[in-house]
């Protein structure tokens, strides 16, 4: 508005699926690469949210991000 560029946003949802009640979310954060894992319990509220982590236990970061 008023001549401004709209940023691009912070987060996006590179997954999402339903599992029974619940919603499964993938989210990766543009400017550092890291990748959430959010279960969202009834469509209202954000539950929960933490890091995903690979078999290895390190944390999802992904490496190729839109400049």
């Amino acid at each position: 508005m008023f001549g401004r560029e709209k940023a691009p946003p912070r987060f996006v949802v590179k997954e999402s699926h339903g599992v029974g009640m619940y919603a499964l979310s993938v989210i990766c954060d543009t400017v550092t690469g890291v990748h959430y894992l959010a279960a969202d319990g009834n469509g209202l509220s954000l539950s929960c949210m933490t890091p995903l982590l690979d078999e290895n236990g390190h944390v999802v970061i992904d490496k190729h991000l839109p400049e």
